[in-house]
């Protein structure tokens, strides 16, 4: 049902004493404490609050470029409420940016306006939440794994098979219902991971395309969209995963005005031909993470594994961390050399080092131990409030490590005055970080977190004698 349908729904409701004072459908803290904002308080307050799903192919923007696939329809929606705006009517976009499975329960408490998503999503039986006619219609899920892995043809051929999903993919209810017809025919369940919160539905195609994880489910246009920037990818569009579905923006069902208005502006609206130009320009060549657990590396791992729990133990870390740093750094060469005078297997500068009490950085235990006491310093110095958990403090401490603890400290600052999350590196602060200097950072931080999170997947297999001390106990 489209939203101009609601209105005349509405209208009935006002003439009916008994629905008029009934309350909409919804969690219980949504019902009495929202303040109704349809569209003639958002003319009057001047601003159209959107909330976006906070993935980069959704609402990303790098140094002023929308990349964000709703971007640009967003603008292009202010542009028509402006059109037909009266004298000092004029509304301005803020965009506010949440985890997917956070966009519906936000919009419900009325802590924005509009939801934006760019990907499909469950809407539940009640809640007082109603979908626009389609962004796009007809969308269905494809099945997306690395170029020269096995070809799928038929459903049945992924049972038993572990497909990764982002949190909040709604791709996770079509494999449930795929998983009863296979429980029918006594084939074996296909297995969902849901990955780290730290990885949106883009990173975990390109984990994908290193081999880190086999396969993953996604929406079509989505997958299609990063297969230009990342070209080892294959989509396979034969194995047939669900009935299409749409992709829709979200409004209040007591926001008929706005809703009806979002329609109108849909049914018009065309997709520019130059879109995807800016988002392969900027992402080409980014996404580059490679396989961190190939035979040859495990083996240096595993003779570097000692120095780096070593060390990693005195600064009261994780030694994956190291161990996904230096991967990044030098892919685990301790004879590699950087810029500026960075050498080793972190790539730590001697002026860094001396600033720790290390000297002689070309030694393996002391480039290690000087980029280890380095992390601590910038980590206890700076990031050692409780308010962040661990794998934000270490996001944190890895972007102060490349750009710069006093950059990132602005970066902050600036994350809070625009409303979004200071303690969150991920999706939230590294916003600041895309429109100022760019991606360098941003990617930087998120490799490191996916070697960490590859070689923590394998932390058994890595990790022999800490097994057969648990095994002796």
């Amino acid at each position: 049902m489209g939203f101009r349908t609601l209105i005349a729904v509405l209208c009935f409701a006002l003439l009916a004493p008994a629905l008029a004072a009934a309350r909409p459908a919804g969690p219980p803290v949504a019902a009495h404490q929202v303040k109704v904002r349809d569209l003639a308080q958002i003319r009057t307050s001047k601003v159209l609050r959107v909330l976006v799903n906070q993935s980069r192919n959704s609402s990303g923007e790098v140094r002023g470029q929308p990349i964000g696939v709703e971007f640009h329809r967003l603008q292009a929606f202010e542009a028509y409420l402006n059109g037909f705006a009266g004298k000092g009517q004029a509304v301005k976009l803020k965009i506010i940016p949440r985890a997917k499975e956070q966009l519906l329960g936000a919009l419900q408490r009325g802590e924005g306006d509009l939801v934006a998503p760019g990907e499909l999503m469950e809407l539940r039986p009640g809640v007082a939440v109603a979908a626009s006619d389609p962004v796009v219609a007809n969308v269905p899920f494809v099945l997306v794994g690395i170029k020269g892995g096995r070809r799928y043809a038929r459903v049945e051929q992924l049972a038993g098979k572990t497909v990764a999903l982002a949190n909040g993919s709604a791709a996770g209810v079509a494999i449930d219902n795929l998983n009863q017809k296979l429980a029918l025919r006594k084939l074996a369940p296909i297995s969902v991971e849901w990955v780290d919160p730290s990885l949106a539905t883009e990173d975990v195609m390109e984990m994908v395309q290193a081999g880190i994880y086999p396969l993953t489910v996604v929406e079509q246009p989505i997958a299609e969209r990063w297969a230009k920037v990342m070209p080892k990818l294959r989509v396979d569009r034969r194995v047939v995963l669900s009935a299409p579905g749409s992709l829709s923006w979200y409004v209040r069902r007591d926001a008929p005005l706005l809703g009806a208005s979002v329609d109108r502006f849909l049914a018009a609206y065309k997709v520019p031909a130059n879109q995807d130009a800016a988002f392969v320009k900027v992402y080409r060549g980014l996404y580059k993470v490679h396989y961190p657990l190939a035979r040859s590396d495990r083996q240096r791992l595993e003779k570097l594994r000692p120095v780096l729990q070593r060390h990693a133990r005195e600064q009261k870390m994780d030694w994956l961390n190291l161990a996904a740093l230096a991967f990044k750094e030098s892919q685990l060469n301790p004879a590699a050399k950087g810029a500026s005078g960075a050498t080793g297997l972190l790539q730590i500068t001697p002026a860094a080092a001396r600033r720790v009490g290390v000297g002689n950085i070309q030694e393996v235990d002391n480039n290690v131990q000087a980029g280890a006491r380095y992390l601590a310093l910038i980590r206890r110095k700076f990031f050692s409030s409780p308010k962040l958990n661990e794998r934000e403090r270490m996001a944190f401490t890895l972007a102060a490590y490349n750009m710069g603890p006093e950059r990132v400290q602005a970066m902050r600052a600036e994350a809070r005055k625009r409303g979004l999350n200071p303690n969150q590196w991920f999706f939230q602060t590294e916003r600041i970080a895309m429109e100022q200097v760019g991606m360098g950072a941003v990617s930087y931080v998120n490799s490191v977190n996916k070697y960490y999170l590859a070689f923590d997947r394998e932390r058994d297999s890595l990790e022999p004698q800490t097994r057969k001390v648990a095994s002796l106990k």
